[in-house]
């Protein structure tokens, strides 16, 4: 998520493209923290004229969405009127269905934290009880002042259609094929509704764990009662840093999302990022998905000998061959198994990393700081934004 860096995305001075100039400059705004922006900045960032950004700014100002942050010191002539983002005035809500839990949260504009809920699933049960599970943890982080979210985000186990809404043939589960869940939670809601893969919200959330280093989350943390976490190295995310990460989950299952070009890279039919089933042993021991000798058996296999060295050995072994393929600046680990244990998997996983490098500047192995909630919830703001997601 490349905000707050210097690097800018172009405005149209068209009026067809109002909606999307604006989403240009609240982007731009919730990169810059409380601290916010002037127009002139705004202006210079955007190729917008002044006036055009005044106009804009005088709308978002009317509808809550911004506000005055205070004058910036005078450089000679009158001192510039700082704007910055109202992350409380809307929320998004983030939901990561699993196959044996369910967690979700509210976030605001700036992706902080304000109430999360969380409980047992039985993915087993169908997509009926899933969805009846859904809709009471959505329901439950709700905005007490009864404002609707802007929208939800659901992640859940893939492979799953991201355009259509539809679920895939989820390994060991076969009743949800082509369930279309987006379509049904809507329909059960009353609101947008995004769905995608686990990891690929782990991406979302990953690479923009800077952003939430930029809001402090004083009352994120008072709801919630949980530290704050900014996430691995926040500035290498601004200014020339990080342009690209892989996000690997080690759950009840073993997948990758790809940020890849500034957002979440999914493939032509959704599918990408099925890590966990490349095959590293020939005649290894069978794996749920027909095949044999999958990373993700190997690895959990060791999960469950309790034998956590040899899973993250396993786990830097698939990581190695996916930075050889795509090149990446970072390896972010996420996920309950690596919660458990996170010297261990940045540790061994950075060690076969090492070991691999053909290059001396190997990629950086990090947690990802965030969880897959609130990467759903991310991608479900992205639209403000004007981002894909």
């Amino acid at each position: 998520m490349n905000r707050g860096s210097g690097e800018s995305r172009g405005g149209v001075n068209l009026p067809a493209l109002r909606g999307y100039n604006e989403a240009l400059l609240l982007d731009l705004l919730r990169g810059a923290g409380p601290a916010g922006l002037g127009r002139a900045e705004l202006a210079a960032r955007t190729g917008l004229t002044p006036q055009a950004v005044s106009k804009i700014t005088a709308r978002l100002g009317a509808d809550g969405l911004i506000a005055e942050a205070g004058r910036a010191a005078s450089t000679g002539g009158k001192p510039r009127t700082l704007l910055r983002l109202v992350p409380d005035v809307r929320h998004a809500v983030g939901v990561h269905l699993d196959r044996d839990e369910l967690r979700a949260v509210r976030v605001d504009l700036a992706g902080r934290v304000v109430a999360e809920s969380g409980g047992p699933l039985d993915f087993g049960a169908g997509p009926e009880a899933a969805v009846e599970a859904v809709v009471r943890a959505v329901m439950k982080v709700g905005d007490p002042a009864g404002l609707p979210p802007l929208g939800v985000g659901v992640a859940a186990p893939g492979p799953l259609d991201h355009r259509a809404g539809a679920m895939g043939r989820v390994t060991g589960f076969p009743s949800w094929k082509g369930f279309p869940l987006r379509g049904v939670l809507e329909g059960r809601l009353g609101l947008p509704v995004l769905l995608d893969k686990d990891t690929n919200a782990g991406a979302a959330a990953a690479a923009g764990a800077w952003l939430r280093a930029a809001w402090p989350d004083e009352d994120a943390d008072a709801d919630t009662g949980r530290d704050v976490d900014t996430g691995p190295d926040p500035d290498a995310y601004v200014g020339g840093g990080s342009r690209t990460c892989v996000y690997l989950h080690v759950g009840t299952g073993l997948g990758a999302g790809l940020w890849l070009g500034g957002g979440v890279y999914r493939g032509a039919r959704s599918a990408a990022g099925e890590f966990g089933h490349q095959v590293i042993l020939l005649d290894g021991p069978p794996c749920r998905c027909g095949a044999r000798g999958c990373l993700e058996v190997l690895c959990l296999e060791a999960v469950a000998r309790g034998d956590l060295p040899r899973a993250a050995r396993v786990l830097g072994e698939g990581a190695a061959n996916l930075v050889a393929l795509l090149d990446v600046d970072r390896v972010l680990l996420g996920g309950r198994v690596v919660a458990a244990a996170p010297e261990v998997f940045v540790a061994g996983v950075g060690a076969v990393l090492a070991a691999r490098a053909l290059d001396p500047a190997r990629p950086v192995v990090a947690l990802a700081g965030a969880g897959v909630a609130e990467g759903a919830a991310e991608l479900a703001l992205a639209p403000l934004f004007g981002r894909a997601g």
